[in-house]
């Protein structure tokens, strides 16, 4: 166990050394921030001066050696735009958007899992073809357009959750359901498809045969050898909610590290971008290892690949 938790962890650290090198490389390529930063009206001296103050007339590998160096550290440096440590204005926002992709998975796990579990006990039912249709409008709906519906219902038409902003969990509601739905019909899809597999298997035949009663057939039995597909594609979700609530922050003013993000990238303000993408990143990674490790408890053949 030892030896294999090791090996994920040296491939994790991997991954995120790659991740950061693509990620500033791909944010070199687009621009020069002192002309974003600097007013319009700025002599050529100036913007010279800039650039050597911010070190961006530096060579490409001694700017990432430095910003390797002072991520190790947690220095990331500091924002252009705010004139504050970058890390400590994404490690700010972090909050939200964890309370929103936790919120989001919530609703995602609470729908998803006993919709998927009913439609495969009761296939070719109508309540497996209305799960099913319902599964395909949630991948099928636009989050931009689902957000500004429900803001339109339940905001401005009946007044009932406010349309932006965060504090109270009314102000959680309507962002958490509209970032939350997407994942649901996947992780729906998933589940039904997985229950059915095993559904067929035949020690789930043979317990049925020997007199066992569904439910514990179905919660005890299947569920927890079809859990596998499941616990994966829950993970990835989560790494996508951290990462992909961009649209849903920017509809509902949701002051997390997606906003921030969209708003550094238009002001090329790269430590803000490096940092948000770095954190993200290590929480996507730190949740695939944690899935990782729960794979060893459901099929303990796994730690020995």
């Amino acid at each position: 166990m030892r030896a294999y938790l090791v090996r994920r962890l040296a491939q994790s650290l991997l991954v995120l050394l790659g991740v950061s090198f693509v990620v500033f490389f791909i944010l070199h390529l687009t621009g020069d921030p002192a002309l974003v930063l600097l007013p319009p009206d700025a002599t050529a001296q100036d913007i010279q001066e800039f650039r050597e103050k911010m070190g961006f007339n530096d060579p490409f590998l001694v700017q990432y050696g430095r910003f390797l160096r002072g991520a190790l550290r947690g220095d990331f440096g500091r924002s252009v735009r705010h004139d504050e440590p970058a890390f400590d204005l994404v490690a700010e926002r972090l909050p939200a958007t964890l309370e929103l992709a936790g919120a989001a998975l919530l609703i995602a796990l609470a729908l998803a899992i006993p919709a998927g579990i009913v439609s495969a006990v009761r296939r070719n039912s109508l309540v497996d073809y209305v799960s099913t249709v319902v599964a395909l409008l949630g991948q099928s709906m636009p989050t931009f357009w689902l957000g500004i519906m429900l803001i339109l219902v339940f905001s401005v038409r009946l007044s009932l959750l406010p349309s932006s902003g965060r504090g109270t969990l009314e102000h959680l509601v309507l962002p958490a359901i509209t970032l939350g739905l997407f994942t649901t019909a996947r992780i729906t899809r998933l589940t039904r498809s997985g229950m059915l597999e095993v559904l067929n298997q035949d020690y789930i035949r043979t317990a049925r045969a020997k007199g066992m009663a569904d439910p514990p057939v179905v919660w005890k039995h299947a569920l927890k050898n079809a859990a596998i597909p499941i616990v994966t594609i829950v993970g990835i979700e989560l790494g996508t909610l951290l990462g992909g609530s961009v649209i849903t922050e920017t509809i509902f003013a949701w002051p997390g590290v997606g906003r921030l993000s969209v708003q550094a990238i238009y002001n090329r303000d790269y430590p803000v971008v490096q940092a948000a993408v770095f954190l993200l990143s290590t929480t996507f990674v730190v949740v695939n290892l944690v899935v990782d490790v729960l794979y060893t408890y459901l099929d303990p053949r796994i730690r020995l690949r």
